[in-house]
């Protein structure tokens, strides 16, 4: 918590510290070499020498790391490679995970998240009992020898300190499981009989555990099976939407939920405040941040963490001790404090639809999900939407397809409720609605039950830590799941 508590006040000299250590860490590496990383002396000089990458400028050098290269993008050899969601070209992308990274960015987020945890509930009984974490799978990295690759959450199960299995469940060989159905039912009988006081995971695919669970043991709310459950640590993917859902199946007064930032590249952020929807910034990790202002008109604009400003959508640049250098993770944060530097998740910078000028984002979509499903007693359960460029009638709108746990009684009206909030918090939204001259009304469509869930069964991205898009500038993902939904 000491350490914690310099993030108030030397969050620069932290960042500062952090990006000091990462270049002279790196400076004999191939890429080191190659942007003179010996030859720093600060922040204007990295950004001098070495450029802004996504993953297709970095592809060809992790994929020699893969195959067992030393120093190429990280002092010595990596040999982990945590898979996640894929690029335009690709359909997966293979993030590495170094030993340094695994140690002092992964694990130490989970340390700080109990930390931060406990502070703010000292009389916690967290350690009387067990800790349900869900994972994902791995495989070999191209059968070199200690090599694996898979989901991270995999990677960090696989690697963890073999004590820590002794107040952990499920047993390894069942969270390393591959088909989620499977591993499912067989998480849900291991961990029915014991003491679980904590579970870890992300919001879709731990509620689709806990239902199976449900139906098991016949009972209604969780704490009839878990008594003394008091937290849920979750991730991913945003929370609003499973909030009602989780609130429904545990009841007790005594159920705390914290939210993290941890992807595939990294652990940003922790929920330090419960009473605060923003997470704190994690500044001494091994990840230094770079920011670029998203309402620039001219260009560029990228600023380091002592140059953000608050209110303003920023996409996330990061450099770490895994290797990756200035690199875009696609996600857009908006700070809501700078001392300490707070933030919340607005969306993915791909993830947005802006198909006529509306900019509209997912951190709009869940207020508007929110609002209609307060205001008609609805349950969303999934959702994706993609623009109609041109109808029949030559008319343009959104086209929103959702999974409801709780269909309200009148789907129109739903669909006039989220038509008016995303309006209210999106003024481009707002100006393209008026007088439905730009954009008409949005269409609502009700996915069957189950229909997200066999989509992604069908993409072979079941379980683990696979997302369902939320909005796309392109039809072809809603288009797939229209097909689908007729079946």
């Amino acid at each position: 918590m000491r350490d914690l508590e310099k993030h108030q006040t030397q969050g620069e000299l932290l960042q500062r510290r952090v990006l000091n250590h990462l270049v002279q860490t790196a400076k004999n590496t191939e890429y080191g070499k190659k942007y003179a990383f010996a030859a720093m002396k600060g922040y204007d000089d990295f950004i001098k020498h070495c450029p802004v990458n996504t993953y297709e400028e970095l592809k060809e050098q992790i994929d020699r790391m893969r195959h067992g290269e030393s120093d190429v993008l990280w002092k010595g050899r990596v040999k982990w490679y945590a898979k996640s969601s894929g690029t335009t070209n690709d359909k997966s992308k293979f993030i590495p995970v170094s030993a340094e990274g695994l140690q002092k960015i992964h694990y130490a987020g989970g340390f700080d998240s109990v930390a931060l945890y406990l502070r703010n509930n000292p009389k916690s009984r967290l350690f009387d009992g067990r800790a349900l974490i869900l994972g994902g799978s791995h495989a070999p990295n191209y059968n070199l020898p200690g090599s694996l690759v898979g989901d991270l959450s995999a990677i960090l199960i696989e690697n963890i300190n073999p004590l820590a299995n002794l107040v952990r469940v499920p047993k390894k060989q069942t969270a390393l499981l591959e088909d989620f159905e499977i591993k499912r039912e067989r998480i849900a009988r291991e961990a029915m009989n014991k003491n679980v006081t904590n579970i870890s995971g992300v919001p879709s695919w731990m509620l689709s555990v806990l239902n199976c669970m449900m139906e098991i043991t016949g009972k209604t709310h969780l704490e009839e099976v878990w008594p003394n459950l008091e937290v849920f640590f979750h991730g991913g993917v945003a929370f609003t939407p499973y909030r009602k859902q989780y609130e429904q199946l545990i009841t007790s007064p005594n159920m705390h939920y914290m939210e993290t930032y941890n992807a595939s590249e990294g652990f940003f952020g922790l929920q330090d405040d419960p009473a605060d929807k923003s997470m704190l910034l994690m500044l001494d990790y091994g990840v230094f941040y770079e920011f670029e202002d998203l309402s620039c008109e001219t260009g560029e604009h990228i600023v380091p963490l002592w140059g953000v400003e608050k209110d303003k959508n920023y996409a996330m640049l990061i450099s770490t001790s895994c290797g990756l250098w200035r690199y875009k993770i696609g996600d857009t944060v908006r700070f809501t404090s700078t001392n300490p530097y707070k933030f919340v998740i607005t969306g993915r910078t791909k993830s947005f639809i802006n198909a006529f000028g509306e900019e509209l984002i997912v951190d709009n979509a869940e207020q508007g999900l929110s609002y209609a499903c307060q205001q008609t007693g609805a349950e969303v359960l999934e959702y994706t939407a993609a623009p109609v460029f041109m109808d029949a009638n030559a008319k343009c709108r959104h086209q929103w397809l959702i999974e409801f746990s709780k269909p309200p009684q009148d789907l129109k009206v739903f669909a006039q409720l989220l038509d008016q909030k995303l309006q209210e918090v999106n003024s481009d939204y707002e100006a393209k609605r008026f007088k439905n001259i730009t954009l008409q009304p949005l269409e609502l469509i009700e996915a069957r039950q189950g229909l997200f869930n066999d989509w992604l069964k069908m993409r072979g991205k079941l379980g683990g830590q696979h997302k369902v898009p939320r909005l796309s500038n392109s039809r072809e993902h809603i288009e797939q799941l229209l097909a689908l939904n007729e079946k």
